[in-house]
């Protein structure tokens, strides 16, 4: 009888629709390429020397958008397991997007994506772009604990709120409070699980939350895509770095707009260009009896 498991990969392209249109293909019809909650539950539950923690990033495949709603108010929606930028076409069409200031369809200033009122009032009632319906809730309902969630849904919450949701190194005690990273993390509880875990990790008192929110046009609507860091150079630095020094190391503008020091890079950042490198965790079922991933390969005792 064959066994078969769930079985997750990493997939890493230099050209971010490359390594969705990847991630979706190992993922298949029966799988899936893993969200922000998804992939903080797994570190959450993961021993630290697992790659889940010991690689200098992933891509969630989630993402955080302004809208504007029929009746001219502002929130922000975040969109887990697939949202208006769920397929890679839909990332090819805003890198092949008009880089003039007008276009509804190419990069922000910032170099988030634009998106299209249609796209965006669509996403609040659950409508994706392929079809799919998903389960939308306000936050005050998600913080309120929300029982049997979905791989995939929406949450959405006042502009306001997440505009003022913590950005930068942050305690943790606080970021179990803040209203953003609930939203991200799955709910309260699952964000103060990863965050007793990331402080073990981390040996810190603080962790990043970066988001654009306090930077957007809010006539503007727009997505960013939520990426899980290490430290710039991943988990080498980290052995070899003092834990004061992740707050206080050397200033890199490049690494960031805030200008903060580059080993403080460390948390969760919805900040970064979305012309980037790749990192996802697709999961999918596999046959353990057919592949090779689990067959002995070590030669017999009386081998010659």
């Amino acid at each position: 009888m064959n066994e078969t498991r769930m079985e997750a990969a990493t997939v890493f392209d230099s050209h971010l629709p490359d390594a969705l249109q990847r991630a979706l293909e190992y993922a298949g019809d029966d799988g899936f390429v893993a969200s922000l909650p998804v992939l903080l539950h797994a570190r959450a539950n993961a021993p630290l020397d697992n790659e889940i923690w010991d690689t200098w990033f992933f891509t969630a495949n989630s993402e955080e958008s302004l809208v504007r709603t029929p009746a001219g108010n502002h929130v922000a929606v975040i969109v887990h397991g697939g949202g208006i930028f769920a397929t890679p076409q839909r990332f090819r069409r805003l890198y092949m997007a008009s880089t003039w200031r007008d276009s509804d369809q190419g990069f922000t200033g910032l170099f988030g994506g634009k998106i299209r009122d249609s796209e965006a009032h669509a996403m609040l009632e659950g409508r994706c772009p392929n079809g799919a319906e998903i389960p939308v809730y306000s936050y005050g309902e998600f913080a309120g604990g929300v029982a049997g969630l979905p791989r995939r849904y929406a949450v959405v919450m006042d502009f306001e709120l997440a505009r003022t949701s913590r950005c930068g190194l942050t305690p943790f005690e606080e970021l179990k409070e803040d209203p953003l990273m609930i939203a991200r993390a799955g709910g309260g509880g699952a964000a103060a699980a990863y965050l007793d875990r990331a402080r073990e990790y981390y040996g810190t008192d603080a962790m990043g939350s970066w988001h654009r929110f306090d930077d957007m046009d809010p006539m503007l609507p727009q997505a960013w895509v939520p990426f899980v860091y290490d430290c710039i150079g991943g988990a080498a630095d980290k052995r070899n770095l003092d834990p004061s020094m992740r707050l206080e190391g050397e200033m890199d503008i490049w690494f960031t707009h805030y200008r903060i020091a580059r080993d403080a890079g460390f948390g969760i950042r919805a900040d970064t260009a979305l012309i980037n490198t790749a990192r996802y965790v697709a999961v999918a079922p596999r046959e353990t009896t057919t592949g090779v991933r689990h067959l002995q390969f070590t030669a017999p005792e009386n081998a010659v």
